[in-house]
């Protein structure tokens, strides 16, 4: 279902923006070498994370840096930091190019905006907004992950500084119930991560107790990444692990200063339920029958 309307979207954007073109924006240069070139910016770009960004395999990105390393664009060079880690920098030529597909992408959005009347274009910013929004949102992704490694670490000490943020009086891990690296890990539970463009912006577990509920815990999303519906889409995951698991229902407790978060539980079937434990960060428990 959509598959047909997404087909003709493609269709009619890559037309419409040019991308079909051998020389983008009349540059001489196909769109994916403009792209690097506007991505390593002006103060340039290690490649492993230029990789990541553009969702690129890395002898892809090669042969894209080599095309415009001779064409005196762009300069590859070691970090001074780490020698393993290879910077990709604009020279003085590539950042005045850089400048004119500013100016020529400019005119290209103006050039589409320009026949419509002013309703039409509201309507077209708009579009694109959620296009884009959505579009980020479908290149998310969501894995079981050994939660020792660097990457999920980072998600659960985001998670408890934020609870220490909002919390009234600060959050001690120490106080609260224990989800610790063996409690999130098979077959003791799980820790999924969520990653855009390899880098993590979420993260949520579960904890099995045989043929009780499971406990759904460390339900964090990044606040850049808000707004993707990635919080709902943890919860569902979640969901459908402790159902293989085999658990007849999921239960969580939340802190009243989490109204987002209670309102997704909310929203999502959960229902209040009497305290089932002694967390003492809990002002709401809730819980949702598998």
């Amino acid at each position: 279902m959509g598959v047909a309307e997404v087909r003709r979207f493609n269709r009619v954007v890559t037309q419409r923006v040019g991308a079909l073109h051998d020389a983008y924006l009349s540059r001489g240069r196909p769109l994916g070498q403009d792209r690097v070139l506007w991505e390593i910016g002006p103060n340039g770009c290690d490649v492993r994370s230029l990789r990541a960004r553009l969702d690129l395999d890395s002898g892809y990105v090669s042969r894209l840096l080599r095309s415009l390393e001779t064409a005196g664009l762009v300069r590859v060079e070691p970090s001074e930091d780490d020698g393993r880690v290879r910077i990709a920098r604009l020279t003085a030529d590539g950042l005045a190019e850089r400048q004119v597909l500013d100016e020529r992408s400019d005119e290209l959005a103006e050039s589409i905006l320009e026949p419509l009347d002013g309703r039409q274009r509201k309507r077209l910013v708009a579009a694109m907004d959620e296009v884009a929004r959505l579009l980020t949102a479908s290149m998310v992704r969501v894995d079981a992950v050994d939660p020792r490694l660097p990457a999920a670490q980072y998600c659960l000490e985001s998670y408890f500084a934020e609870l220490g943020e909002r919390f009234e009086a600060g959050f001690d891990r120490s106080r609260s119930i224990s989800a610790d690296n063996a409690e999130l890990t098979p077959p003791a539970g799980l820790l999924l991560m969520a990653t855009l463009h390899a880098e993590p912006v979420g993260c949520g577990a579960l904890k099995f107790h045989g043929t009780d509920p499971a406990e759904i815990k460390r339900m964090w999303v990044a606040t850049d990444a808000r707004g993707l519906g990635l919080g709902r889409r943890l919860l569902t995951e979640l969901e459908r692990a402790a159902a293989a698991h085999g658990a007849p229902a999921v239960r969580l407790e939340t802190n009243r200063n989490l109204t987002e978060a209670i309102a997704l539980y909310r929203s999502a079937g959960y229902q209040d339920v009497p305290p089932f434990n002694t967390e003492p960060y809990a002002h709401h428990w809730f819980e949702k029958r598998l």
